[in-house]
Parts: C-alpha cells; structure tokens; sequence
C-alpha cells in the first residue's frame, strides 16, 4: 500500500496531474464498449480455467457459476487494496459451497499461478523477437523463465492431477486472457494518443501488464509506474505512458462493473437465507 502511494506520489511531482487527467477524459464509450467485450471473454477463459482446475482437485463447479464469481472476484480485486482479495473472497465462497475450503483455495491458488506461468512464457517470447526497452537482457531472463517454468509444471503435474487435455485446456484458456488484456492496453494506449505501431507497443504492454501482478492500490501504482518507465525508455515519453496507465484503469474498472451487480444479488440471497 505504502509503495503503490510513494509511485503515484512521485509521478505526480515528476509529471504533474496533467497525464491523470487525460487517461481519464481520453476514454469514450467506443473504448469502455471494447473494454467490456475483451473482459467478457478474459472472464470466461478465466472461469474455464478455474472449473478445469478445480475439476482436477476433485471439487465440483459448474461454468455459469464460475463466470459470475470471476466477476465478483474482479469488481473486488479493482475496489479493494491488495489486488488479491476477490480471489481469496472466491476461493472461500466456493470451498463453503463445497464444504472443503482447504481445496477451494487451492483450486484458485493453481489456477492463477497456472496463469502468471502461461501470461511469463509469453512475455518473454514477445521479448525476445520485438524490439523493447529490456531486449538486451532477454535472453538470461529467458533461460530463467524457462527452468522455472519446467520446475513448476513438473510440481503441478505431481500436486494436480489433470489429463493431457486438461493442461492443453488450461494453456489455451490463459494464452487467450494475456492476448485480451493486452489488446485493452492497446486500445487504451491508443486513446490516449500512442501512434507507434504495434511492434513497439505490445512489448510495452506485455512489460507493464507483468507489473499488474504486484499487489497494488485496488490497481494503482505499480502500473503507472511501469508504463511511465517503458514509454519513457521506448522513446514514447513517460506523460503518455502514465496517461494510458490511468485510461486503462479506467477501462477495466468499468468492464468490472458487472461484478458489483453479482455482490449485491449474491449478498441480498445470503441475508434472506438468514
């Protein structure tokens, strides 16, 4: 929390409130309307996932029912300090509902970690044939990212017994969520004003999205933080980089709004069975 304060603190006094201002009156409603469809399909990969995984731990979930706690799970993880509290929130609700809330944790512990190994192998791909600000020292992080991700699979395909097609189900559904959320970056970037073509702006995207990983300020933070390093060492300029930051949490924070509709229903129907 502390942290995610000091960066927002200090891009202010270095670049003033001017960039804030414009991510936020850069966004239309072309922008939230693209916004909300890519998250409508990140959320569904993203439910897939978890019913795959959780599938494989031996609990039930049925995909309707995870879609909408998906969408709680975000609306929280964007309103709440931490980043992960709708996940916890998530994996809590379904373990009750499964009595073995042991086993609903885990099954969201895997599955998202499952994602940071798919949403890590890509970056590094994308930064090892894409020019970008770190390519020099691309490929010692590779071979990095390479042994661990080895490490982890052997351990998840020990811990977590899932089929061949399973994995490959779970590979393909997280692939898809890296390339939705970059778009949304994309299109942020570009209502922001970024011209620079699309060679030079997915690994930005890729770098600053790895920083979303970090616990944060209900999303704040480390994310302007990143855009405002990578565009100013791409040559973009650090104002446009914090300008597109704020855009695009703009943008998810509005695509998550139906999330906020799923607490209320699921909240109203917790009191009246009380």
């Amino acid at each position: 929390m502390l942290v995610s304060a000091a960066l927002l603190a200090i891009l202010v006094w270095r670049v003033g409130t001017g960039p804030f201002l414009d991510g936020v009156r850069t966004v239309d409603g072309q922008a939230l309307a693209a916004a909300m469809v890519l998250a409508m399909l990140t959320t569904v990969c993203c439910a897939w996932r978890w019913k795959i995984v959780a599938g494989g731990l031996g609990v039930e979930l049925s995909l309707p029912v995870a879609i909408a706690a998906y969408y709680r799970s975000l609306f929280l993880n964007l309103t709440i300090p931490g980043g992960i509290v709708g996940d916890v929130h998530r994996g809590i609700s379904h373990g009750r509902d499964v009595s073995d809330v042991g086993r609903g944790l885990r099954a969201v512990a895997w599955e998202r970690g499952a994602g940071q190994v798919v949403q890590a192998v890509l970056t590094v791909a994308a930064l090892l044939a894409l020019p970008s600000p770190v390519r020099s020292s691309m490929p010692l992080v590779a071979l990095g990212v390479v042994v661990a991700a080895v490490v982890i699979v052997l351990v998840a395909r020990r811990r977590l017994p899932l089929a061949g097609r399973a994995w490959l189900g779970v590979a393909l559904t997280s692939a898809v969520i890296v390339c939705g959320h970059a778009a949304t970056f994309l299109i942020a970037a570009r209502t922001a004003g970024a011209t620079a073509p699309f060679s030079t702006m997915l690994p930005l995207a890729l770098l600053v999205m790895l920083a979303m990983v970090l616990p944060s300020a209900a999303g704040w933070g480390p994310r302007e933080g990143a855009a405002a390093w990578v565009f100013g060492a791409a040559g973009l300029g650090v104002s446009l980089g914090v300008a597109t930051a704020v855009a695009y949490g703009v943008m998810v924070f509005v695509a998550s709004l139906p999330g906020a509709a799923v607490l209320v229903v699921s909240s109203s129907r917790r009191i009246r069975h009380a």
